[in-house]
């Protein structure tokens, strides 16, 4: 116990020591300062923070207990998450750069215009604050629970337990993304990333170890755990999906259609993904950084997917049982992970869901302050003005998702999936916005509120009505191409009574010169994305056996 709060409070204070030597000094007076880093963050802090940006805890959790369920499907999402860096890389980061924006709807009022703009912003906010940030408090604190049974230490309720969680994981991340900007966010992100790439990789090493132990291995316990693994559960290893699956199995058609979709809102518009690279100091940076963790989300099936599977062969092995999907991880860290060690894997652990909810509270005080503050309330404010009222809207923003976020407790597991899922309400709108914005240069003015409505309709529905008959990323595959056709149509009728196309401006806020190795760096992703997919299927190590969803 003793070495477990040690490492866990040691490892804790070295992120927030770094963070603060690293931005302290920092002329933080402006709105670029405050919300962009001073428009200066290189590519590795970029790469570390899109990392932890993307990766919470319940990803760890939820992820691993997927495969733990059906095999390696679900790895999709890492791994189709490198082309969608790639895009971000090549072709957004150039086109946001050049325009030298703070936030997304930004963007999409200098494209369409400032009531659009406004009806984006209002939409991302209520989103943000009444489901992601929530989502991201709660979610983090049970999983912190159920892995260190914060209860059974303090002696109080498991909702007592979220609870405190919650109100500890608000404030620490009040702390780096109220008062310490962007910059303090993306340093401990960074941080936090070396951290969680050291402490992720050592679940499925020690687990492969005592998988080895456990089946009798008589060499090097590791290699005889992949042995066994390999041996005995190649079905689980298949990451191809039959085509009628559902969650959360992904099936095969989707891959690189309606979760390449899904990534791309991701990766390319989401504003507390892309505002790190916003925050770039110059076109070759952001690229570096893109392309950086492109790499890092390609191994990063070996902590989120891999381990899920070690379980399901360790835990038949020893007749241990697990009714739920969500705990398998949290049994096998139990498990294997030294006691020495936990404290580290705590404190990682922390990081990760920290990174999350400052991350998004960071860009909701941006989008707050610049898209509707400065945009609608006061034009003339100065800068000092502008990150003052960043501040202060960042407190009432965090007392106001922390008081949501344990009430999740009450609500049905399969409520909290629902409102994981109207974040594509907003998201896949923005996207056909934004890459619609930039393909067709005639647009009438309305046409993203009329997509906007559209989609809120069509995909509303389907949540509703043929959510449990059809996997939903059969419903974003089918509704990006069609709004993308709309605005096809809208350009079309619009370009003979408009005939002068949309031009971008480039207002000269950073270097635009492009990364010379950015091709080669692609061409290297795609082959590690095509070598992992050829592993993990019938071709490598796996079987056309299909595990159904417990």
């Amino acid at each position: 116990m003793v070495w477990t709060m040690a490492t866990f409070i040691g490892f804790t204070i070295l992120v927030a020591v770094i963070s603060y030597v690293k931005t302290k000094g920092d002329d933080q007076s402006t709105a670029d300062g405050y919300f962009l880093a001073g428009r200066g963050l290189p590519g590795f802090v970029i790469a570390g923070s899109l990392l932890l940006t993307n990766l919470s805890a319940e990803q760890l959790v939820g992820t691993n207990g997927q495969t733990w369920s059906v095999g390696m499907s679900p790895m999709a999402f890492e791994i189709v998450a490198a082309p969608c860096c790639i895009v971000l890389a090549l072709f957004a980061a150039p086109r946001y750069l050049k325009s030298g924006i703070t936030t997304i709807p930004e963007l999409i009022g200098l494209r369409y215009d400032r009531s659009t703009k406004l009806w984006f912003s209002i939409a991302y906010i209520l989103l943000y604050i009444v489901v992601q940030i929530p989502v991201i408090l709660y979610s983090g604190s049970l999983v912190f629970e159920n892995i260190f049974n914060v209860s059974g230490i303090l002696g109080v309720t498991k909702f007592q337990a979220v609870i405190i969680l919650c109100i500890i994981i608000s404030v620490i991340g009040s702390i780096y993304a109220i008062f310490g900007g962007l910059k303090a966010v993306a340093v401990s992100d960074t941080v936090n990333g070396i951290g969680l790439l050291i402490g992720g990789f050592m679940i499925p090493f020690f687990a492969l170890s005592v998988l080895g132990k456990t089946a009798g291995g008589d060499g090097l316990s590791v290699i005889d755990g992949m042995r066994f693994l390999i041996e005995n559960h190649s079905d689980m290893l298949n990451s191809i999906a039959p085509a009628d699956s559902l969650p959360p199995a992904v099936p095969w058609p989707t891959v690189f259609t309606g979760l390449f979709f899904l990534g791309l809102q991701s990766w390319c518009t989401h504003q507390s993904f892309i505002q790190r690279v916003l925050a770039a100091k110059n076109l070759k940076e952001a690229q570096k950084g893109a392309l950086y963790c492109a790499f890092l989300k390609i191994i990063g099936f070996m902590y989120l997917a891999l381990p899920g599977v070690i379980a399901y062969a360790l835990f038949e092995l020893q007749g241990d049982q697990v009714s739920m999907m969500d705990e398998a991880y949290p049994q096998l860290v139990s498990q294997v992970v030294p006691a020495p060690l936990m404290g580290f894997f705590a404190a990682v652990m922390l990081g990760a869901i920290l990174s999350s909810f400052n991350s998004v509270l960071n860009s909701v005080d941006t989008m707050f302050t610049m898209d509707i503050y400065k945009e609608f309330i006061d034009k003339d404010a100065s800068e000092d003005k502008l990150v003052k009222v960043g501040k202060n809207v960042g407190i009432i923003f965090a007392v106001l998702t922390t008081i949501v976020g344990p009430l999740i407790y009450f609500f049905p597991a399969g409520l909290k999936t629902f409102l994981d899922s109207l974040v594509m309400l907003i998201a896949l709108p923005v996207l056909t916005a934004v890459f619609g914005g930039f393909f067709f240069k005639h647009l009438p003015k309305y046409s993203a509120k009329v997509i906007l409505a559209l989609h809120v309709v069509c995909y509303g529905s389907f949540l509703l009505f043929l959510n449990s008959k059809f996997h939903y990323l059969y419903a974003v595959f089918v509704l990006l191409p069609v709004e993308l056709l709309i605005m096809f149509i809208f350009n079309q009728r619009n370009k003979t009574k408009h005939p002068e196309a949309w031009v971008q401006k480039d207002i000269g806020a950073v270097d635009l010169t492009p990364w010379k190795y950015r091709w080669v760096a692609t061409a290297l992703i795609l082959i590690c994305v095509a070598a992992v997919y050829l592993a993990f299927s019938p071709l490598g190590i796996g079987t056309w056996s299909y595990t159904q969803p417990f």
